[in-house]
């Protein structure tokens, strides 16, 4: 084995087993690969299987999610489909009560179609969650901080735990949001990391892709066959343009985080209610800190009007209204009415979900820009205004530090 380096040179620094030593990994887009005889298939045969340039990728990701094995599919929700294979009809599962909106659309599809019996708890709640645990459970779903309101969960208590209950238990945790570099949950004691790469690992929204990590080689067999066998592994194209969005992961992340952490403050001196784990008005804080290398560019805010909320995503310039994140430039929405809308209203309110939220996902432009264009989309909306000295107060006349 190899020296290892830090996670930042690990991202660019690879040796190529290409025969021409190419310096970055080509691409092989052949669907087929000839056999050498009828009794020798060679490393590859055909690219739903398995495919050299997928393999390059794959070992990117084993080596920065510090996993034992990895694999790419077509899409964060591609990997959420194959993990929920790996249970037999009628298997109970604990989920969190604050999803990805896609997550908690197929376990509810699923959960109603009487494949899993789902049963969601506020994941927040270490000893609620633990109190639920028992031999029957045969899956956890955590994520953290959650999306969108950025809740934090003790995700090693609650593996730690599950696991002293039943070593069958698999415990899963959806990544996205960190991203490896400012988390490693199979440290944590998670059986299978998934993240979607659509985001922050490739982050250029140009492809779809998904990403899982797994040390447990006999869980990686299972991982493996269900993607092989369904054909969901991610094309020669597409692992190609991630291998390429993998290398600037380190960097982008450092700008995003960095811009993230000034329009979190500066919301916050407004007077808004900002859900953001840096700042340490967040609840969970030292939670997070304890268990993370940052807090991240995502946040949400509450402005207490939804029409006041409409406005001001309807009023930025360089923030563009779209549902997604981890991309270098940066985005707006109101989740309830967009990435989230498929969880129905009376859920929302049972969980306590602002109708008003508004979230932001924080790119790599200049942060001073950023706040400007948020100014501007706030005075607009009339959730803020102007005194004649040109200080920004919001609707309850606290000063804003510009």
């Amino acid at each position: 084995m190899g020296k290892s380096y830090s996670l930042e040179t690990e991202l660019v620094f690879s040796k190529s087993s290409d025969q021409y030593n190419a310096s970055v990994p080509p691409l092989y887009q052949s669907a087929t690969f000839k056999q050498p005889s009828l009794s020798n298939m060679g490393e590859y045969d055909y690219t739903r299987s398995g495919n050299p340039t997928r393999t390059y990728l794959q070992n990117q990701l084993a080596k920065i999610m510090k996993a034992n094995h990895a694999f790419a599919v077509t899409s964060g929700m591609g990997c959420l489909d194959v993990i929920t294979r790996l249970l037999k009809p009628g298997d109970e599962v604990i989920a969190g009560d604050d999803l990805y909106g896609g997550t908690h659309r197929l376990l509810t599809y699923l959960n109603n179609k009487g494949d899993l019996k789902v049963h969601h708890h506020d994941t927040t709640n270490t000893e609620l969650i633990k109190s639920k645990i028992t031999p029957d459970i045969k899956m956890i779903f955590l994520e953290s901080p959650t999306n969108p309101l950025i809740k934090v969960c003790d995700v090693k208590s609650i593996a730690d735990y599950a696991h002293s209950v039943s070593e069958d238990i698999i415990v899963v945790f959806d990544n996205t949001m960190m991203s490896p570099i400012l988390m490693t949950p199979l440290d944590l004691g998670v059986d299978i990391q998934y993240e979607s790469a659509t985001k922050y690992l490739n982050g250029h929204h140009d492809i779809m892709a998904g990403a899982i990590a797994i040390r447990k080689p006999e869980l990686a067999e299972r991982v493996y066959f269900v993607i092989n066998s369904t054909g969901c592994g991610l094309s020669p194209f597409d692992s190609w343009l991630l291998c390429r969005g993998l290398r600037t992961l380190a960097i982008r992340v450092e700008r995003q985080q960095q811009n993230c952490n000034k329009i979190a403050e500066f919301l916050q001196n407004i007077g808004f209610k900002v859900r953001y784990p840096g700042l340490k008005s967040h609840p969970q804080h030292e939670l997070h800190s304890s268990m993370c290398r940052g807090a991240g560019a995502v946040l949400s805010f509450e402005t207490g009007c939804i029409r006041t909320s409409e406005r001001i995503v309807e009023n930025t310039d360089i923030f563009g209204i779209a549902v997604s994140f981890g991309c270098v430039n940066s985005l707006i929405s109101m989740p309830c009415k967009m990435s989230h809308a498929s969880i129905d209203a009376k859920t929302r309110e049972e969980r306590d979900f602002p109708e008003d939220l508004i979230r932001l996902c924080i790119g790599i432009e200049n942060a001073d820009d950023l706040i400007d264009d948020l100014t501007k989309a706030l005075l607009k909306g009339g959730a803020c205004k102007v005194n004649e000295k040109d200080e920004l107060f919001n609707a309850v006349g606290v000063q804003a530090k510009l």
